[in-house]
């Protein structure tokens, strides 16, 4: 005879909880289902899935934060261009594999040094991140982003890492069936640069950019330092300089904050200004 097996209360409920996202596999409540689940196996404040198509941005899928201002600029600033400055965006960029991702360990070398954290990150009061992304057609991924914010203000810990990294093959290999259409239901965007889309928006308003000092701009809003943006660009760090003094100049400002708040809303098409 078989024993009865004994599971303590917690497994048991995440056992149940993983049973009911496989159930809603393919249905519209599978992302609620799926962040029922995980937070079963991990303890987070909030989550966040998006999706992202070639160069296009990001449709949101699902949100849940116990702490309003998480989200509380992610549709009228983030997917109308400070997307672009988000790290977990450039994984998608990079044709990252799919995977279990940290912001601290992917993101620039001055990211909290940058404004876009100071001014845009900030303000959502998140303390720390991890993302599982997943590619499921060319071009096509989608990250569900599970966040510390002043909910609790804690950051992940190294246990707390470990028990991420253990459950990634199962939450992978969900999130790889329920969205493995995702390519054919998501529309792209031109092939237009960033910093050429800086450059013809900063133009509207009598701002003449040459394209490598719009491509330092990008850089500097992204968190890059001044030897990061030289190594990235194959440039000297001297070169650099020169090239951010240029910028500053053109645009009539004098400091990274200055440059963050005018070019902010030139990072989305004009369409969406």
């Amino acid at each position: 005879m078989i024993p009865e097996p004994s599971h303590a209360p917690e497994q048991q409920r995440a056992a149940d909880h993983l049973a009911e996202a496989i159930t809603r596999l393919g249905e519209e409540d599978f992302a609620a289902a799926f962040t029922a689940w995980l937070h079963s196996e991990l303890a987070f404040d909030n989550m966040t899935i998006l999706a992202y198509a070639e160069a296009g941005p990001p449709a949101p899928v699902f949100r849940a934060a116990g702490d309003r201002r998480v989200h509380a600029r992610l549709d009228s600033a983030y997917l109308n261009g400070a997307y672009l400055l988000d790290p977990f965006h450039q994984l998608h960029l990079d044709g990252a594999p799919d995977g279990l991702y940290r912001l601290q360990d992917i993101a620039p070398d001055h990211f909290t040094r940058g404004e876009y954290y100071l001014t845009y990150y900030a303000a959502t009061t998140l303390t720390d991140e991890i993302a599982y992304l997943i590619a499921p057609g060319p071009g096509v991924s989608v990250t569900a982003c599970l966040g510390r914010d002043a909910s609790t203000n804690r950051k992940f810990s190294a246990r707390d890492l470990a028990e991420a990294a253990r459950i990634a093959p199962v939450c992978l290999a969900l999130m790889r069936r329920h969205w493995a259409e995702l390519d054919t239901d998501m529309p792209g965007q031109g092939t237009e640069t960033v910093p050429d889309r800086l450059r013809r928006n900063a133009a509207t308003l009598g701002i003449a950019l040459t394209p490598r000092q719009a491509e330092v701009a990008f850089l500097i809003l992204k968190g890059h330092s001044t030897t990061s943006i030289a190594l990235r660009l194959s440039l000297s760090p001297q070169t650099v300089k020169v090239f951010r003094k240029q910028l500053y100049s053109r645009c009539g400002i004098s400091s990274q904050a200055e440059l963050f708040s005018l070019f902010l809303p030139l990072l989305g098409s004009p369409e969406g200004r």
